[in-house]
């Protein structure tokens, strides 16, 4: 079953630190393209973060560079995403969402096919 489950969202202050787990089915953590996204209401649904398995890089936009992490767990078909000095526009859901095949057009939400049921990040100042 495919399934991704993200978990650790809530509340901090400005300039707080949180991490954020997606524990991932065994077929959709072995994907070329695993991401982190993020939304909130009435908006797009904006990139945070990607990694590409086969060439193990990592990318991210440039509002979080710096401040977010994003890591995995092979053992654990976890994917992390730890983020630092916060502020209140990082404030959203959080999605973990995941390719099979790795897409060049890795910012566009579109050309996911997996995603998970999206955790909250409320930073207050």
């Amino acid at each position: 079953q495919v399934q991704l489950v993200e978990s650790g969202g809530g509340l901090v202050q400005a300039g707080g630190s949180l991490s954020l787990s997606c524990v991932a089915s065994e077929e959709v953590f072995s994907s070329d393209a695993l991401a982190w996204f993020r939304q909130v209401p009435g908006k797009d649904r904006e990139f945070v973060a990607a990694y590409r398995r086969p060439m193990r890089r990592t990318y991210y936009t440039d509002s979080v560079k710096g401040r977010f992490t994003m890591s995995r767990d092979d053992a654990k078909k976890t994917l992390y995403l730890r983020m630092n000095s916060l502020k209140t526009d990082d404030t959203a859901v959080y999605f973990c969402a995941a390719r099979g095949i790795w897409n060049v057009d890795y910012g566009s939400p579109r050309h996911y096919n997996y995603w998970g049921q999206g955790t909250q990040v409320t930073v207050y100042s």
